[in-house]
């Protein structure tokens, strides 16, 4: 049975970039690099505390391609609480880091939005318990490969405390 040409699965970045391509649009990013890209942009210390999100364009004119003509945007972010007093005085060099990444004056103020990150928090890492993965490496069959067992252990140890 001869499958047709062009019938193949098109890739998740294809598919996937689109959607969220319409979702940045919609909040006023060109692209979804000034998000994902923010603690490159601005650095780590104000990424920490603050997230992109969205653009605020004036309604004023038509621009060309290169921005010339278009009054700069408002680039909305969203900061924590007690780092907005900081963030606020970091507002000319975000603008100026935006702007540089981006290649033209794009951005004229910074707006923030005090609320909390929406980020996910990081698991702490568990420590492995030594006498679980015994216990379960114990009631293991006979496997001949040690470091197979010894996986193999580690991986019910973790699954029997979860």
């Amino acid at each position: 049975m001869n499958k047709a040409a062009g019938s193949f699965a098109k890739p998740l970045r294809d598919v996937a970039g689109k959607i969220v391509g319409e979702v940045f649009t919609r909040q006023g990013f060109a692209s979804a690099e000034l998000v994902t890209r923010w603690s490159e942009i601005v650095g780590p210390e104000i990424a920490a505390h603050s997230e992109p999100v969205k653009i605020q364009w004036q309604r004023s004119g038509r621009a060309d391609l290169s921005g010339a003509g278009q009054e700069p945007a408002t680039l909305v972010l969203r900061v924590e609480g007690p780092a907005a007093i900081e963030i606020q005085h970091l507002a000319n060099v975000i603008c100026e880091r935006v702007n540089r990444f981006l290649g033209w004056r794009t951005i004229g103020r910074v707006a923030l939005r005090q609320a909390p990150l929406r980020r996910t928090a990081s698991k702490t890492r568990r420590t492995r318990d030594p006498a679980a993965v015994a216990r379960v490496a114990a009631d293991l069959p006979d496997i001949a490969d040690d470091d197979l067992r010894q996986a193999l252990a580690r991986l019910g140890a973790a699954i029997k405390r979860s």
